[in-house]
């Protein structure tokens, strides 16, 4: 949502082409072409038909359980998906934010979140912003079994459409209540992408960290809105339109210090907050190009494998992991998307010993094991559920 719209004097029109800055990598634009137009019709469609979505109503609700089905279907598994339920002052409605994680390769503890509302005011919300959520379903319907060194968080906010509420709890509940704290490489917003019907829509706008509260984080936001930028013109037919962030869930990130970064579009709609914010009124083709380009972004700020042979590996191994390596006390166990939440896990050293041997019941995504007591030195880690086995190499120091 975006309340109000100032003028930018400063505004530039960029048209990147590929080998500016970045280099055009033939791997992501092979996904990036993967992207469906049908998907974005029909689930911008399916949005619409869902009706208002504001707080309290079994239309936000059927939202939620929507959404949930969508990522279920494309290979991500109960683990990976949690609600992050809140209420607040003033409303007695349970609101819940939808979240989905996948794990890094290397910086696992390190993540580039991609974020957008899925709540409406005054009518279905069909752009503002079922758009940024199509475009969100389609990045991790494409990225699901393609490993990328940093962790991804897709998430889905309610309470946007209140006062960034949604983004505000879980800034303050889960960026700031985890120990340490999270560590956010980037923020994506995409809030209201889907152009305007019977317009030349050929721009997309992304936008980047002007505040002076705080204004420490401006000048690596204004770095990854370049980077943004460039891969809009090295993996989509769109132009780039560079203006400043305001009014949407990044905002709630940005006055903790994280670096953000956005996607708005250039022809602005008039129907927002109406109950004429209808797909008739949109351009459905423009959409499916502003996905294209927050795909290739997602691959390229969280680093994507370009290797066939990872690829597989990854997926052979059901995207389970040990981190860190070398670990010292503790060992983290990512479950993948293995479906079975129940499983042993053991630690065997050279010469073949098991040194820890742990079941774990209703395991969730993450599970942590104390490693107090081990000498340094490799070891084999191995996972075991009823119908998979994954083993792989850890040291210990």
């Amino acid at each position: 949502m975006k309340k109000y719209l100032l003028l930018f004097p400063f505004t530039l029109l960029l048209t990147i082409t590929n080998g500016f800055s970045q280099e055009y990598i033939p791997y992501y634009a092979s996904v990036v072409e993967q992207c469906s137009q049908t998907n974005i019709t029909n689930n911008l469609t399916s949005y619409e038909s869902l009706g208002l979505k504001k707080r309290g109503t079994t239309a936000l609700q059927n939202t939620l359980d929507w959404l949930k089905v969508q990522y279920l279907g494309f290979g991500y598994t109960p683990a990976q998906i949690a609600e992050d339920s809140y209420t607040y002052s003033g409303s007695t409605s349970v609101c819940k934010n939808l979240i989905v994680t996948k794990i890094g390769t290397i910086y696992p503890n390190t993540y580039v979140i991609v974020c957008g509302h899925y709540d409406s005011i005054g009518g279905t919300g069909t752009n503002d912003n079922g758009s940024g959520l199509v475009s969100i379903l389609e990045t991790a319907r494409l990225l699901h079994n393609i490993p990328t060194e940093y962790s991804i968080k897709f998430i889905n906010f309610s309470g946007e459409e209140d006062g960034l509420k949604g983004s505000q709890h879980f800034v303050s509940a889960v960026v700031n209540g985890t120990t340490p704290k999270m560590d956010i490489r980037l923020v994506i917003n995409i809030d209201e992408v889907g152009g305007v019907a019977g317009l030349i829509n050929d721009t997309i706008t992304c936008e980047r960290d002007q505040s002076n509260n705080p204004s420490s984080n401006n000048a690596l936001s204004a770095t990854m809105t370049d980077e943004l930028i460039n891969c809009v013109g090295l993996y989509s037919p769109l132009n780039a339109n560079l203006s400043y962030a305001y009014a949407s869930d990044y905002m709630s990130f940005q006055s903790n210090n994280e670096i953000i970064t956005g996607l708005f579009e250039t022809n602005e709609t008039t129907h927002k907050h109406t109950n004429s914010d209808l797909l008739i009124y949109m351009d459905p083709v423009y959409n499916y190009k502003v996905a294209k380009a927050l795909i290739g972004a997602t691959m390229h700020f969280a680093v994507a494998t370009t290797s066939t042979l990872g690829n597989d590996s990854f997926q052979n191994d059901n995207q389970v992991s040990f981190f860190p390596s070398p670990a010292k006390n503790i060992l983290n166990i990512n479950l993948g998307d293995i479906t079975d939440t129940d499983y042993s896990f053991s630690l065997i050293d050279l010469q073949g010993k098991v040194v820890i041997n742990k079941q774990i019941e209703n395991a969730h995504l993450i599970e942590s094991v104390s490693l107090d007591g081990l000498s340094k030195g490799m070891y084999l880690a191995v996972l075991q559920t009823a119908s998979k086995r994954i083993t792989k190499k850890i040291i210990v120091e």
